[in-house]
């Protein structure tokens, strides 16, 4: 059995690598670009007004001054959307302008419509009247002033958010290089698991993969599921490794058959494999069995997930993501850290993942409540849970009121960063 802290070390370690490919942007969602994406244009492309309202020169209102006004003319209309203005611009002109029209050469400020006076009256609008200094580049958006062209709307190792594809479609990015989605093939392992609705209380439903399954979109994976290893599948099994080596399979998850028992031959069939990494048993709790090979010489691991439905989704959270953040090049997660509601006691020499439930106090601090029903085949504090507090090994009693790290059953905490 090692550490946990170990066991990171050779999660890090075996990485493997997962090509790039090039996707259509608006349908970019949850995947990880692999190179910065550079605007092709200045942003906004032309100077714009950012208030319906009139432009002017401001060189035409340097000398006005309450009492002593002047007639501008209008001498048109821009709508946003409009070809621009062409017509040449004489002193004391004005016009009409709404909200994103380009604003015509000659005009350098805009006066909002609320501010304006009409002559001779609303109804029968020939001139505005002014009668004070205007600022001038009042209330217009000028080309390039949000991006310039050449600039990193994303950096390479982000995950691609729906405000992303905002920005990709507003800047006219149709094209973008992402990682390719790492390939998951999953069994569920052992006599007891089925896949029925109506089942005899020897039986268990088989949920772990449905899990997994329905986290694909938020982990960066295409899921397959491989159906159900009986306790007699050994050669079944190892000719799906075989399988593994030569198709597009890079990662082989198990969940079950990874303890001491009678039927778990899922170690014994795994080292039949030539690796280059391998461990087996981690000190943590839950999901204490856990094993992990890297096949040697090829780009293809396989994780042993215990089959306790906690254990398995706190293997899965806590080894097969990080391992796959590591893969593609995300950074290292960042915890939330949060004020402990309650003290917990664990066994000093492992480390705990405890379900907890996260809320904030009116001040806003963030605080941390332990579950009740830690034990690894309870549903229903998962259900109540929000996030898992990470206990770290070399200390056994956690105090109300102490600093814990703590990270998102359902997201990579780096999304928040």
């Amino acid at each position: 059995m090692i550490s946990y802290e170990r066991s990171k070390k050779i999660l890090k370690k075996a990485k493997i690598k997962i090509k790039d490919e090039t996707i259509n942007s608006i349908n970019s969602i949850n995947r990880l670009v692999s190179r910065n994406v550079y605007s092709t244009i200045n942003y906004p492309t032309g100077d714009n007004a950012a208030f319906d309202g009139y432009a002017i020169n401001s060189k035409d209102t340097i000398r006005l001054k309450k009492n002593l006004y002047r007639q501008f003319k209008i001498i048109g209309s821009i709508a946003a959307g409009s070809k621009p203005l062409k017509k040449k611009i004489k002193k004391f002109d004005a016009i009409e302008i709404m909200t994103g029209g380009i604003i015509p050469k000659g005009f350098d400020t805009i006066i909002p419509i609320e501010q304006i006076k009409f002559y001779p009256n609303r109804t029968n609008k020939k001139f505005i009247l002014i009668d004070q200094k205007i600022k001038k580049h009042n209330h217009i958006r000028f080309a390039g002033s949000d991006f310039k062209k050449g600039e990193v709307i994303l950096r390479k190792n982000t995950i691609i958010q729906p405000n992303h594809i905002l920005a990709f479609k507003t800047l006219g990015i149709k094209k973008i290089k992402v990682k390719k989605k790492i390939n998951i093939l999953f069994f569920s392992t052992g006599n007891e698991i089925t896949n029925k609705d109506n089942i005899p209380n020897w039986k268990v439903r088989n949920s772990n993969s449905h899990y997994i399954k329905n986290l694909n979109e938020n982990f960066l994976f295409h899921f397959e599921n491989g159906g159900i290893l009986k306790d007699n599948h050994q050669r079944i099994f190892k000719n799906n490794i075989k399988k593994m080596l030569n198709n597009k399979t890079d990662i082989l998850i198990t969940s079950g058959a990874v303890s001491a028992g009678k039927y778990d031959y899922i170690p014994s069939v795994v080292k039949t494999f030539k690796l280059s990494d391998y461990f087996k048993s981690v000190a943590i709790r839950p999901g204490k069995p856990i094993l992990f090979a890297k096949i040697k010489s090829k780009q293809k691991v396989i994780f042993g997930l215990p089959g306790n439905p906690m254990s398995s989704s706190a293997c899965f959270r806590f080894f097969v993501i990080p391992f796959i953040a590591n893969t593609l090049g995300l950074n290292t997660e960042i915890p939330v850290r949060g004020i402990l509601k309650n003290s917990f006691i664990k066994k000093k020499q492992f480390t705990r993942f405890a379900k907890s439930k996260l809320s904030t106090t009116k001040d806003g601090k963030i605080e941390i409540e332990i579950l009740k029903g830690q034990e690894s085949f309870r549903v229903k504090s998962f259900i109540k849970s929000n996030i898992w507090a990470l206990l770290p090994a070399g200390k056994s009693k956690f105090k109300k009121g102490e600093i814990v790290d703590c990270f998102f059953p359902n997201q990579y905490n780096q999304t928040l960063i």
